[in-house]
């Protein structure tokens, strides 16, 4: 009798490193291949072998294209991996502007703590190289969703829109028989861009996020609170710096901010974007407008209020200007890119405000400065943050506790189990009892290496 098994080798106890390894017989397909993020300790589990060898894996199967579940893949491919990505069309597009950035981040990290000795080793390499992602791309093979794909013998699988971002998608999966679900990232049902995730089907097992798993979006609307700190920064002729994820925050702040010139809400302030990514994955956007509520003309005229900073050049001659202005820059919780220049430059200045879009994981300087923290290691030196601090809580692209908990309950049958992963431990643990209670399932949360038999399902 053929053995079947699902083993979780990352986003369990943490948020970051999306990994799952399904095993039927001699076959080995992983689902999502991510990056840890945050804290030194998760970080450094990015160093540390892969679990089972890269040349072992017969495919990949990849639910969307953040870094959290995208950005390991040149490493494997370096490493040994040398099957197919299976993914949407809109996240093979989406892989090819992340990962060689990515890579070119890591090189340059690698670089500057040469040049610094800020690290424990004379001569200290990136994780990959650019050149690394460069040659994992070939190796993407896009999907529409709907269609089941043949992965390999006895494995199957098909794309369910997630929402979240342009691509990002639930994955249905038949494993020797088994029927298995992984949400990936959820999407809201009331996202300003994206449209709604589809409704949960039959599965013996899920395998669920939990990134907001004890949060709720609090009623306020995005505009309104994204307006009051524009308006309150502007009239003390400040810069208002915005870190942003370059793949979906970034276009909906863009579109924020242009509803609220068109409605004259905000005072008719220069709005930079400073992320090539993020300008070549508005492009993007556009051309998969059957996933998103807005309309080409929509996508037309807020990119149209932006000024789209490309070069390395405009990018410094915006640390020479004084404001007043917005400034929208990635990453988003400042770990790296064009935005750590800006806040060096103008976090100082008391005038100015950091506005925080997005989840920070903790670890991140992102996580530090809405816990409080006022003095930010940038570059080998501490930068104090004298800036007004705003976390913006209502502008997330994950769905909170209550819509994972709707979209559960559109499942036509129980699962006979639910996994609850990709969530800080508090959050995860808040999910599974929720789950418990509410719903009657049988639930737990793994820990990092767990496996479950598939064929006792």
């Amino acid at each position: 009798m053929t053995t079947s098994t699902l083993q979780v080798l990352g986003a369990a106890d943490t948020v970051t490193g999306s990994r799952y390894l399904i095993t039927v017989g001699t076959k080995r397909v992983l689902v999502d291949c991510g990056l840890f993020q945050g804290y030194k300790v998760l970080r450094e589990r990015n160093r540390t072998p892969f679990p089972v060898r890269p040349a072992s894996i017969d495919a990949v199967l990849l639910t969307h294209a953040h870094l959290d579940h995208s950005g390991y893949l040149p490493a494997l491919v370096r490493d040994g991996f040398s099957g197919p990505i299976h993914t949407t069309g809109g996240t093979a597009e989406l892989c090819r502007l992340l990962l060689p950035d990515s890579g070119h981040l890591l090189e340059e990290e690698a670089e500057s703590h040469r040049r610094h000795g800020s690290s424990r080793h004379a001569q200290p390499r990136p994780l990959y190289t650019f050149e690394d992602a460069m040659r994992s791309l070939g190796a993407l093979r896009p999907h529409a969703f709907g269609k089941d794909v043949s992965i390999v013998d006895g494995i199957t699988t098909r794309f369910v829109p997630a929402g979240h971002i342009v691509g990002a998608a639930q994955l249905q999966i038949e494993a020797g028989g088994t029927r298995l679900h992984f949400t990936g990232d959820l999407g809201r049902t009331d996202d300003e861009i994206m449209r709604p995730p589809v409704d949960l089907e039959a599965a013996d097992m899920l395998i669920t996020e939990s990134t907001y798993g004890n949060r709720h979006h609090p009623d306020s609307r995005p505009e309104d609170e994204l307006g009051e700190v524009v308006r309150r920064v502007v009239a003390r002729s400040g810069v208002v710096i915005i870190p942003a994820f370059a793949v979906g925050r970034a276009e909906t702040l863009i579109l924020h901010l242009s509803r609220l010139l068109r409605r004259g809400e905000i005072p008719d302030v220069p709005i930079y974007l400073n992320s090539p990514m993020a300008v070549n994955a508005a492009e993007i956007y556009q051309s998969h407008l059957d996933e998103l509520r807005i309309t080409a003309s929509d996508l037309v005229h807020m990119n149209g209020m932006v000024h789209l900073v490309r070069t390395v050049d405009e990018s410094k001659w915006l640390n020479r200007q004084p404001g007043p202005m917005v400034i929208i820059s990635a990453s988003g919780m400042i770990t790296g890119g064009r935005v750590l220049h800006h806040i060096a430059e103008y976090g100082p200045g008391e005038r100015n405000a950091v506005v925080l879009s997005g989840f920070q994981a903790g670890g991140t300087r992102g996580a530090a400065l809405a816990a409080g923290e006022r003095t930010l290691r940038i570059f080998g030196r501490d930068i104090p943050i004298a800036a007004e601090v705003v976390q913006l809580v209502s502008m997330s692209a994950h769905a909170d506790a209550d819509g994972l908990m709707r979209w559960m309950r559109t499942a036509p049958v129980a699962p006979k189990l639910t996994w609850v992963t990709h969530g800080e431990a508090e959050a995860a643990d808040a999910l599974r009892i929720r789950i418990q209670r509410d719903l009657g399932w049988e639930v737990r949360v793994p820990s990092p290496s767990d496996s479950v038999d598939l064929g006792a399902l």
